[in-house]
């Protein structure tokens, strides 16, 4: 069989989780016998460069449509070359479809832009479609209070939003509280079930020396908090800041925040402000130098903003499961995660607010070793039990094929 996979960002420069999923998703699917394309914008264009370039990485077909840039500019410049989007990759595909034809298609959102692309490619080849759904939006920009309810940008977000989900026979939905909130801010579509986010269970196996991100940064005798990923309004960084200024006094605490977002200059003026010395904010990096950071870290961050009435899963906690590190974060009030994390014994989430008790977990996670391998160990086991892309994969081609 050959699938579509259809993705805004993908590697080898992307630093998102979601292009590494999306990536992992492909080579399982190639392992079973199955052809994948990936379909991806290319916004590092010249005037005059083809509409379409073809390329490989690992087997995995690509092709990257040309389009303007959705990262790295203005709120309104994004708005319209996402937008873009499925037009300028349909102009740009639509004549090798009836070559390369597909016998389905996946596209994974965010975007939200995407659903007129899936819709014309399974009509045209006459397949079923399958988005994985892994954020609310714009629902989650609402209760962060970045965009009003009734506003005129809301409501021209709502009408895509609209367009890609009815442009999907299935919608994998990444928890079981986020489908129940999604079934019930859209009753009529009961093509809806849960999809886990998911990783390869394949830790990294050699780490080179010259790479230590201790050495460079002489964290050598540290205990390493590390977050990497977004750092945006929906994560509210601020309150992992509070955390490192709440464990200041223990000199072998260090927190590595690694990653891009709008909120990165006010977490770097609160270091300021708190006149922290254990806090170190880098960049984004590439997947495998993110990767080899986690094999040198000792607990894994994360927190979601207590305003979202989503329940997210954020994809960084895979990361940290493969290479067994101790989860500790915190999420909204209500998301199953937390019950997920803590049941398993893999780590420690809180409800955002609860500082007190995210700051007793930090101690004893940095005071207790046993802890720190203990919780490591039932991370791991907690990614193969639900979240590994084998699974995943069974979902998704069950329901292209009209399995249960």
């Amino acid at each position: 069989m050959h699938y579509a996979f259809i993705i805004d960002d993908y590697l080898p420069d992307s630093t998102r989780v979601g292009s590494k999923m999306l990536h992992e998703l492909a080579l399982e699917f190639l392992n079973r016998g199955h052809q994948i394309t990936v379909i991806t914008p290319r916004t590092k264009t010249q005037i005059g460069d083809p509409a379409l370039v073809e390329e490989s990485i690992d087997g995995v077909k690509i092709w990257r449509f040309r389009n303007g840039p959705v990262k790295g500019v203005g709120n309104i410049k994004r708005a319209i070359n996402e937008t873009l989007m499925s037009f300028n990759a349909w102009r740009a595909i639509s004549s090798k479809i009836d070559h390369d034809k597909f016998d389905g298609v996946v596209y994974y959102s965010p975007s939200i832009f995407f659903g007129t692309l899936a819709k014309k490619i399974r009509r045209k080849c006459n397949c079923k479609s399958y988005l994985i759904l892994r954020d609310l939006f714009p629902q989650w920009a609402i209760d962060a209070g970045v965009m009003k309810k009734n506003s005129i940008s809301t409501k021209y977000f709502k009408y895509f939003e609209s367009i890609n989900y009815s442009s999907a026979d299935s919608i994998g939905l990444m928890s079981i509280k986020n489908l129940q909130l999604f079934q019930s801010i859209y009753p009529k579509l009961c093509n809806t079930h849960v999809l886990f986010n998911w990783a390869s269970a394949q830790p990294l196996q050699t780490l080179l020396s010259n790479s230590s991100i201790r050495e460079r940064l002489d964290l050598d005798d540290k205990i390493i908090f590390f977050y990497g990923g977004n750092i945006g309004h929906a994560q509210d960084m601020a309150n992992l800041i509070r955390l490192a200024n709440g464990i200041k006094e223990h000199k072998k605490a260090h927190f590595l925040f690694i990653g891009q977002g709008d909120e990165v200059e006010l977490i770097k003026e609160q270091v300021k402000d708190y006149k922290l010395d254990n806090v170190t904010i880098l960049p984004s990096v590439s997947q495998l130098e993110f990767r080899k950071i986690l094999c040198e870290v000792d607990v894994g961050l994360f927190s979601l903003s207590k305003n979202h009435t989503a329940h997210n899963f954020p994809g960084k906690i895979l990361g940290y499961m493969v290479e067994s590190l101790p989860i500790l974060g915190s999420v909204n009030p209500g998301n199953d995660l937390q019950a997920i994390v803590n049941e398993a014994g893999a780590g420690h989430v809180f409800v955002n607010g609860e500082d007190k008790k995210l700051l007793l977990a930090a101690n004893q996670l940095l005071d207790e070793p046993s802890m720190r391998f203990k919780q490591g160990n039932a991370s791991f086991n907690l990614l193969h039990k639900y979240f590994s892309v084998t699974s995943a994969s069974d979902l998704i081609i069950n329901k292209l094929n009209n399995k249960n």
